[in-house]
């Protein structure tokens, strides 16, 4: 914990010195597929939003974020591929690439240690106060109006360490802009049903599927065990070993380290973390995957996403049903405000991929809305599903709930960008992104009220 306290103080003092926001650096790691590790970046110029109908005023706002950019959740990757560099080394059989390898990784890793592994990086830190500083510039009147009525801006986090950093560092960022808003901001609470139901009693059922469900152990395994996963991975491992040392890995010498698909997917694996770290090294860990190679490892882990918390397979809810809870609790906000008895302005929750996921195919979001059978399978070339869009680091899906006497409307963004819900969801008008609650009830499963 005092590691953790301490690397979170110098990436704030660090961010201190940093302009706001990189969006262009950011967009430009959306193409380097790195699937959910991907850094964030808002997707919509404000100036293109639409304005609310006449009259409708913004009086709420609630949201769900993915924590910001982080660490890799431990080193087992590294530890996995230096196991087997270590050997080549000794037996004089690196690339001149690869030379270069163990040294850069051990850096990496070395970094993730000293901010803490699955801790909030510099970059991370940045994503989210950039993040609540655009979500106070989009709605100034809203905001102005809860300092105005002393309205409670309420934070809720999973419990683990970087969602609940991501939430003080979301609202800390509000009350730097706006010190008016400083003392409304209640104590954050943490609340594992709601925001890490995954792990939570609510999904049980849904651990015993990937626990244990054949047919989805059957379907992964076919797709990473497949002739193109084994061409990528040598493709990979060779910038790095000897072609000798490469066949002896495929030949399965080195079994108990990791099969040759293994150890290219560790090096896959450092290569998408380094972005999230970009605040603190100058990675190049380009040099060791060519893009179509990583376009492939990023395909095996979008699958692996899809099949066990996206859309999965039409004939099941699965992956996504648990997520229903937090739908629900949109709702519940929206309702309590509408109906005079919650004192809130503002619902900001921070959570995971794990809960993203999920609730974006509940919902029906854009590359959401895709199941497959089991006898076609997930691909790149015909479903739109992908990590880097999906579930991104800080990923966000906004509710902004506004009034006109008694009438409300709610529009809804998805990392910043004006988002339809779902085919069957009726806006007030043809092509609007304003839709009114009780409407939002029918078409989204829930009681009209």
């Amino acid at each position: 914990m005092q590691k953790r306290t301490a690397a979170l103080s110098l990436t704030l003092a660090v961010s201190a010195l940093i302009p706001a926001a990189l969006p262009a650096q950011a967009q430009s790691d959306s193409s380097g597929y790195y699937a959910t590790k991907t850094p964030y970046a808002p997707q919509e110029n404000p100036r293109s939003y639409q304005h609310a109908p006449k009259g409708f005023v913004p009086v709420f706002t609630e949201n769900v974020s993915r924590h910001g950019s982080r660490a890799a959740s431990d080193s087992e990757d590294g530890d996995l591929i230096l196991a087997l560099w270590d050997t080549a080394r000794s037996e004089g059989q690196l690339t001149r690439t690869g030379e270069q390898f163990g040294g850069e990784t051990k850096a990496l890793l070395a970094a993730m240690d000293k901010i803490g592994y699955g801790q909030l990086s510099g970059r991370g830190v940045r994503e989210i106060q950039d993040t609540a500083a655009r979500l106070e510039k989009r709605l100034p009147g809203l905001f102005k109006q809860i300092a105005a009525d002393s309205e409670q801006i309420n934070v809720t986090n999973s419990g683990k360490d970087r969602a609940v950093d991501s939430g003080n560092l979301f609202a800390e960022a509000l009350a730097e802009n706006d010190p008016a808003l400083a003392p409304l901001i209640t104590p954050a609470r943490t609340d594992a049903d709601l925001l890490y139901f995954h792990k939570s009693a609510g999904g049980a059922e849904y651990r015993d599927y990937v626990d244990n469900d054949e047919r989805l152990a059957a379907t992964l395994d076919g797709i990473t065990d497949q002739p193109a996963s084994h061409t990528a991975a040598r493709n990979v491992l060779k910038k790095i070993f000897k072609p000798a040392f490469v066949r002896r890995i495929s030949a399965g010498e080195f079994d108990s380290i990791g099969t040759e698909v293994e150890a290219a997917q560790a090096v896959y694996a450092l290569y998408s973390i380094a972005p999230a770290m970009a605040d603190e090294g100058d990675w190049n860990m380009k040099r060791y995957i060519a893009p179509r190679d990583a376009k492939w490892f990023a395909y095996l882990s979008d699958a692996e996403d899809f099949y066990e918390k996206g859309p999965g397979f039409n004939d099941s809810d699965i992956t996504y049903k648990m997520a229903n809870v937090l739908l629900d609790d949109f709702f519940t906000k929206i309702d309590a405000k509408r109906n005079g008895t919650s004192n809130a302005g503002a619902e900001l929750r921070f959570t995971h991929a794990e809960e993203i996921i999920p609730l974006a195919a509940l919902m029906g979001l854009p590359g959401s809305t895709k199941p497959v059978s089991e006898a076609k399978p997930y691909t790149y070339a015909d479903n739109p599903w992908r990590g880097e869009s999906v579930a991104s680091m800080a990923t966000n899906i906004q509710w902004d709930l506004f009034r006109k006497g008694n009438k409300y409307l709610v529009r809804m963004l998805y990392n910043e960008k004006q988002t339809a819900f779902k085919k069957g969801c009726a806006p007030v008008a043809k092509g609007s992104y304003f839709y009114e609650v009780d409407e939002l009830k029918q078409c989204l499963g829930r009681t009209a009220s």
